[in-house]
């Protein structure tokens, strides 16, 4: 489908401060933001989206019942949406991590970034030979055979699972779809190599697609660190910050989880890396934020990565003070020349909140201190519109 007038085809006009935003590259249209079509839309259909002029202006999917009635598929020229145009893409985001991403050390990685490479409420991870594409907007269930062929062909997986948002499972189940395998069933864990550490991924049931993708560069940031010291990493989940602070050479690694499973994975997660057997390890089952405050053990290296604190817009104000008492808590459990590692994965909280949290804590634990860095997303995260922008790091050393 293109942008021209064929007869019957769904027409949107947009109000100006909508059609300002979407020239500017964001890839939503909200439903109070139409000012008139030409039809009922269908969920899944295109809808072809005209300027004040009656000129061409993007396309994307629709949602009839979705706060966000359009998702943008293209803007600018008219294009014709069709089959080789979904292949185009689909190459397009596999040829930016082939060698960048992946590579003889690593085969897990997100294959696809949602709205940030084109393809808005979708996501798809490869872990080894097993695709994960996780679905957010009904409109792609509408499209999904086309799309489930077009994965399947570029990305040439041994498994591919469906996995479908909360939010869509009762319009999914209307229409006959249910997460799991498309295909003879695989594994429900599987194990894949990130930087030559080896990790398992809960693909059928785990957080996310299976695993924490998005910080594979401030794990290797931390191994950097983390050589000669007592390590805590805080909210460990499955391990990672602490496999790679291990593999640095770090005197000690402490997992600090409220849950007995995420420890019981990290744990199995070290058994499949032989050469890291060596470290001391130990695993504490607890309220993160009590026992930072009431323990009296002390660390050359804190890594703060707790779930988000942020659901929605108007929890924000408090999880930048959460973000505060959290690192502070850390900062006192750090030896004199200690480093902390903060990050943040809430996207209602900014970079320029959270960083202010963090420095918040900083005076109010009084130490002199300097930064080392920050860093965002991994390089097959990449985020192109504000919204996108949801993983912040810090890394401070304190006197």
């Amino acid at each position: 489908m293109n942008g021209g007038d064929a007869k019957g085809r769904l027409r949107l006009e947009l109000f100006p401060r909508a059609e300002m935003a979407v020239r500017s590259g964001h890839p939503w249209v909200y439903a109070d933001s139409v000012k008139s079509q030409n039809r009922e839309g269908e969920t899944g259909e295109l809808a072809v989206m005209y300027d004040r002029k009656d000129r061409f202006l993007a396309i994307g999917l629709y949602e009839a019942e979705s706060p966000i009635r359009v998702r943008i598929l293209h803007c600018g020229k008219p294009t014709t949406i069709h089959r080789e145009w979904w292949f185009e893409k689909a190459r397009a985001c596999l040829a930016l991590r082939l060698g960048n991403v992946l590579n003889e050390n690593t085969n897990g990685a997100r294959l696809i970034n949602g709205e940030s490479e084109g393809f808005p409420g979708l996501v798809a991870d490869i872990y080894a030979g097993t695709l994960v594409v996780k679905i957010y907007a009904a409109s792609w269930l509408a499209r999904w055979e086309e799309i489930e062929d077009v994965f399947r062909e570029v990305f040439r997986p041994q498994h591919l699972i469906l996995r479908l948002s909360r939010n869509i499972t009762t319009y999914a189940a209307g229409m006959g779809f249910t997460e799991g395998f498309r295909d003879d069933v695989g594994e429900e864990t599987v194990v894949f190599s990130e930087n030559g550490l080896r990790f398992e991924a809960a693909v059928l049931k785990g957080q996310k697609t299976g695993f924490f993708l998005d910080q594979r560069d401030n794990r290797s940031r931390v191994e950097q660190l983390a050589a000669g010291r007592d390590v805590l990493n805080v909210f460990s989940f499955t391990g990672g910050f602490s496999l790679y602070a291990a593999r640095g050479g770090a005197r000690s690694v402490t997992d600090l989880d409220i849950s007995r499973h995420a420890l019981d994975s990290a744990a199995r997660n070290v058994s499949l890396n032989p050469l890291l057997a060596a470290v001391q390890r130990h695993a504490v089952q607890a309220d993160a934020f009590r026992w930072l405050e009431e323990s009296g053990e002390n660390y050359d290296l804190i890594i703060t990565d707790p779930p988000s604190l942020a659901k929605r817009e108007s929890e924000r104000e408090g999880a930048a003070k959460t973000y505060a008492r959290l690192n502070l808590a850390a900062l006192r459990r750090l030896r004199p020349g200690g480093i902390l590692v903060a990050a943040s994965c809430s996207a209602h909280v900014s970079a320029e909140e959270f960083y202010g949290a963090v420095e918040d804590a900083l005076r109010e634990n009084g130490r002199p201190f300097r930064q080392l860095w920050r860093h965002g997303h991994a390089p097959d995260h990449p985020a192109r519109f504000r919204e996108a922008e949801y993983l912040k790091a810090i890394c401070v050393e304190v006197g």
